[in-house]
């Protein structure tokens, strides 16, 4: 082989490898995900944590010392084009880039497929898949009981009956369950504030890295 076509390949092998180590970030090695900073009081009762399903309603701001520890790889998964929708992947988006957080986004906008979608987040294996969007609810539902080992995070609305590693971030004016069960009666568009879907991100996020799991963390 002729020494200037030998380093041609040598090169473009070279140069693919490193497209496919940057493009495959998520592949190597992690550190297992662990809070940076304790909740504060008024979050849970330590004397009493709650049980499965619980719904907490912490003292406002009791989540703001709470960050996660460098590296935290996170799915936003999100379903639909409406304005409610919107604010809240933006809130995601801002709260990931303020905390440096290493974010993936997937939208699962067709309804035939969102099952695929969610199969291809949990194929990404993130820390945490934060679930955006009312659609998404009733396919989560049927997903996330048979994937205990991942964690889940809905905001804005809440799984009828999740399971452990299923937690949500709602407030009055959302809490859209899915199953049958239909829109809330106090479901209010206007709820869905910049400020609210902020909270609700950093609250639910500071629970499970505290472990706090499988419950719904009302926001107010």
């Amino acid at each position: 082989m002729r020494p200037r076509l030998a380093a041609t390949i040598v090169l473009a092998l070279t140069v693919a490898l490193t497209g496919c180590g940057a493009n495959d970030d998520w592949a190597g090695p992690r550190v297992a995900p662990s809070p940076v900073g304790a909740l504060g009081n008024g979050f849970v009762d330590p004397k009493a944590p709650p049980t499965p399903e619980a719904t907490v309603t912490p003292k406002p701001g009791s989540w703001d010392g709470v960050h996660p520890s460098k590296g935290y790889r996170v799915v936003l998964l999100s379903a639909g084009g409406d304005a409610q929708t919107k604010t809240l992947t933006d809130a995601v988006t801002s709260w990931a880039k303020a905390e440096k957080v290493d974010l993936k986004t997937i939208t699962a906008d067709d309804p035939a497929h969102r099952i695929d979608r969610i199969t291809d987040a949990l194929g990404l294996r993130p820390d945490l898949i934060v679930a955006a969007g009312n659609s998404l609810i009733d396919p989560l539902a049927l997903v996330t009981a048979n994937h205990l080992d991942q964690q889940f995070l809905v905001v804005g609305a809440e799984l009828a009956e999740p399971t452990h590693n299923v937690t949500a971030a709602d407030w009055t004016g959302a809490a859209y369950r899915g199953e049958g069960l239909g829109m809330s009666s106090t479901y209010d568009p206007a709820s869905f504030t910049p400020e609210r879907a902020g909270a609700a991100i950093r609250a639910g996020v500071a629970s499970v890295l505290h472990g706090l799991t499988g419950i719904v963390v009302w926001i107010g």
